[in-house]
């Protein structure tokens, strides 16, 4: 086994993906920002290396040759795994040096954030921030491809392979409707009356499970949705509503947020949904996510 790198083949086997993924020298030395000559004569010198020949060139450009083909799917998993060591060092800096990033729907950066920061700065005190707005539907993506450590959205149940899930907020169903509506006179609101009614929604884009979800409760009290407008936030649903675009199926917290002409009527039926939960990948080491699933598994333990 042999005790040190080659860090000449490593660069060398990048140069070697890079032209075997343009074609053509010229096009893959600048992609690695160097000059034509060199990156040439660097092939030449991994070919004498390996004894084999890697690449044909002709006037029709620069083509693999069945040796070059033969270990690019290598080279590709090998370059991919130092990506993954990069970001891993990158990761474990950030998290020494106090970066947090954070990713949330805007409804829990209206309500759950918040309180989770300022506990969490007070703790740490030169800790740096970053907090993004995305969709749902971004949160397990942004994880795994570790550009978010942390993500507050609305989801629930089995999400992906080494990412944990944990329900922070949840609430009961309630309806948005224009305040000059006729049913929002009553206290509270069945979901078959609803059955005339335009309704906007949660996007299934934004967040597949949670839209899922609405429509079948819909369903299972028999009220077959009529969704006239998906939009990408709860927010924008009340905004909506006031718009006099539609009703919407919104949690009763959304009341405080409602402008004048909106009111929120609790629904007849018992309907409770999650809105909000955190949402980090396990594969992934940062201490500050460490202990903010500590300080909240305790909070919830102690409720």
């Amino acid at each position: 086994m042999r005790n040190t790198i080659d860090f000449r083949l490593i660069r060398q086997l990048w140069m070697f993906l890079a032209v075997a993924e343009e074609q053509h020298y010229g096009r893959a030395a600048k992609r690695l920002n160097m000059s034509q000559p060199p990156l040439t004569e660097q092939i030449k010198v991994l070919e004498q290396s390996l004894k084999l020949q890697l690449f044909h060139r002709s006037r029709q450009g620069t083509q693999l040759s069945p040796a070059g083909a033969a270990i690019l799917p290598a080279v590709r998993q090998f370059a991919g795994q130092v990506e993954q060591l990069e970001r891993v060092i990158r990761e474990v800096a950030a998290g020494q040096t106090g970066v947090l990033h954070i990713g949330a729907i805007t409804s829990a950066m209206l309500e759950t954030v918040p309180s989770v920061l300022e506990a969490l700065k007070r703790a740490h005190p030169h800790l740096t921030v970053f907090v993004r707005e995305i969709d749902s539907v971004e949160a397990i993506p942004a994880l795994e491809a570790g550009e978010l450590d942390l993500a507050f959205v609305r989801v629930d149940g089995e999400v992906g392979s080494g990412i944990a899930t944990m329900p922070l907020a949840e609430d009961r169903l309630a309806v948005a409707l224009p305040k000059d509506h006729p049913l929002a006179v009553q206290p509270r609101i069945r979901l078959q009356a609803l059955a005339n009614e335009q309704l906007v929604m949660s996007s299934r884009q934004v967040s597949p499970v949670y839209f899922d979800l609405l429509t079948s409760v819909c369903r299972s009290h028999g009220l077959t949705p009529r969704v006239t407008h998906e939009v990408r936030s709860v927010t924008s649903q009340i905004a909506y509503v006031g718009c006099g675009q539609g009703v919407a199926l919104v949690p009763s917290s959304m009341r405080k947020l409602a402008p004048e002409n909106v009111v929120v009527r609790p629904l007849k039926e018992k309907v409770v949904v999650i809105t909000a939960a955190l949402v980090w990948n396990t594969q992934r080491h940062h201490p500050m996510v460490d202990e903010v699933v500590a300080r909240l598994t305790k909070g919830a333990n102690k409720q």
